[in-house]
């Protein structure tokens, strides 16, 4: 007999010790159960593993989990052994040796069901191998789950090509898909939705509002101020805590500061050896650690409860970017500071990054290359007829897809009818939209940095979450700056997410209000503030549909 909600809820309870199921938790455990693919959008400390954990024990099979940090895919598997029964959950990634990893398939595909491992913890690189792929389609998959899933879109943040292969993995295996992220704008969730190949997806989103996070901006003039005092803050708050900087220098750096005034810190960058990267990961969770100083590569999946304190000694690429990483503060409920040292130079760096120039000639190779075979062609088979990395040929791929140029299917990668010329004008076409978009979303990051309003209602505008502010907690609410109301003195026109039409920008749809202004996101410009007064006046948005 199927299992239904109440097994789970008894299942919860009597092998991980959880008594009661949130009401979302439960929801999106119903929608999984009647087939349905799911998106979750929690906050970090919500209990979103949960939401597959529980089922993967009640229903035959196995359950895949993609998840991109190691640590965290060991960490995931112990806490299932621990409470299930070893042999539970196993993992493979490239730190394990050979026979390691044959264990672990061995176990996936046990005939006996009570032998079978249950979960199966894999790392996006191993199933963008053709090898990963072919072992999974003859498990009987219950259950794929993609975790931190905005990493599928490039307009969200740690944006990573690997993760574009998920869409025709979840196309192979013909089970329901649950994608779980804590932190997703309203375009970041329809495009995972889109490259996910997500079916009439049940989407269930928690809520933005983190209101133990005190958010404070500090600005600065001086390069050198602003990082004396980031070092003299770090010094003076509650222990543990995240210092982010923008560089692998100023990581190494800063942990040598902090260091020699007496805390125990270590930086964290992708330039730092594998096996560094984890001693300080788990040194952090264990408590061994102080500081961790890190560039946007820590701390996606931290599972700990108690850091006090994330500063920001740069900004972030994007308000989706900043909340997430703030989010990993008080993650149990305490009060935690989350401070952004500002220097309005500092957002030419990213204005940089978001300036993304398309290869016209690697498109048009590409596409040329994919009409000329006979069939659909994995994107391995590619990289092999090209020599183009990994990264790059999945990064061209993507946006030749989202131009639809071309198609993606469980066997890999069509050919459209345009010619290669016209497809890769029309990808370039895409990336032009792209890095407006990215423009833009620094913009809105330097208006959250300016503003004197309520910070938590910006942020929360920002997600299309109406909140009636003021706080009373953020630092523009404390030192009475914040106005005591910011509704708009004007009637609001349209509702927040509802879709619109602006005579010279095409669609888009309502984020938010604010001191008299309106937010829209348009498809083809990104964020836009249009005064309310001057919509009105010119009749410059109408209802769309």
């Amino acid at each position: 007999m199927a299992p239904v909600l109440s097994d789970l809820e008894e299942m919860a309870s009597s092998v991980f010790g959880w008594e009661d199921l949130r009401s979302g938790q439960r929801r999106a455990m119903q929608a999984l159960l009647e087939g349905s693919n799911v998106l979750c959008v929690m906050p970090t400390g919500s209990g979103k593993s949960a939401i597959y954990q529980v089922p993967g024990l009640a229903l035959p099979g196995v359950v895949v989990v993609i998840s991109p940090l190691i640590a965290l895919q060991h960490d995931q598997a112990e806490t299932i052994n621990a409470s299930a029964g070893a042999g539970r959950a196993y993992v493979v990634n490239s730190g394990l040796n050979r026979a390691e990893t044959d264990e672990a398939w061995d176990a996936a595909a046990e005939a006996d069901e009570e032998r079978r491992a249950k979960f199966l913890f894999l790392a996006p690189e191993q199933v963008a191998k053709e090898e990963a792929v072919e072992r999974l389609r003859p498990l009987e998959v219950s259950l794929l789950v993609i975790d931190e899933a905005h990493c599928v879109s490039a307009w969200g943040h740690d944006f990573r090509p690997d993760y574009l292969q998920l869409g025709s993995l979840a196309d192979s295996l013909s089970c329901p898909v649950l994608a779980l992220t804590a932190t997703a704008s309203a375009p970041v969730q329809e495009e995972i939705t889109r490259q996910l190949h997500l079916a009439d997806p049940v989407v269930l989103v928690e809520g933005f509002d983190r209101p133990n996070l005190h958010l404070e901006v500090v600005p600065h003039v001086q390069e050198a101020d602003k990082h004396r005092a980031v070092v003299e803050q770090v010094e003076g708050l509650e222990k543990p805590g995240l210092v982010y900087v923008a560089t692998r220098k100023a990581a190494d750096k800063l942990a040598e500061e902090l260091s020699a005034l007496g805390m125990n810190a270590a930086s964290y960058h992708s330039g730092r050896r594998s096996s560094d990267r984890e001693e300080v990961h788990e040194g952090f969770l264990d408590g061994r650690l102080d500081v961790v100083v890190a560039t946007t590569a820590f701390g996606m999946g931290i599972n700990k409860p108690d850091v006090r304190f994330v500063v920001h000694e740069a900004v972030a690429d994007s308000l989706d970017s900043y909340y997430q990483e703030i989010g990993r503060g008080g993650r149990a409920g305490g009060p935690a500071a989350a401070t952004l040292h500002y220097r309005p130079e500092d957002l030419s760096l990213r204005r940089f990054f978001a300036a993304k120039t398309a290869d016209r000639q690697g498109l048009e190779q590409l596409c040329a290359v994919l009409r000329a075979q006979e069939g659909p062609t994995s994107l391995k088979e590619l990289r092999d007829l090209t020599g183009l990395s990994q990264r790059r040929a999945a990064g061209l791929m993507n946006l030749l897809e989202a131009a639809g140029a071309v198609r993606a299917g469980a066997d890999g990668y069509s050919a459209g009818e345009l010619p290669p010329a016209e497809a890769a004008e029309r990808a370039v076409e895409q990336a032009q939209v792209r890095e407006t978009i990215d423009t833009t979303r620094v913009e809105m990051l330097r208006r959250y940095a300016e503003s004197r309003g309520c910070r938590r209602q910006f942020l929360l505008a920002y997600f299309a979450e109406e909140f009636d502010g003021p706080c009373g907690h953020c630092d523009n609410c404390a030192d009475g700056s914040a106005p005591e109301n910011q509704q708009p003195e004007v009637d609001v026109p349209y509702a927040v997410q509802s879709k619109v039409e602006h005579t010279e920008w095409g669609p888009g749809t309502v984020m938010g209000y604010e001191d008299g202004t309106v937010t829209v996101l348009f498809e083809t410009t990104g964020y836009r503030t249009l005064s309310l007064d001057l919509v009105a006046e010119k009749g410059l948005l109408r209802a769309a549909g």
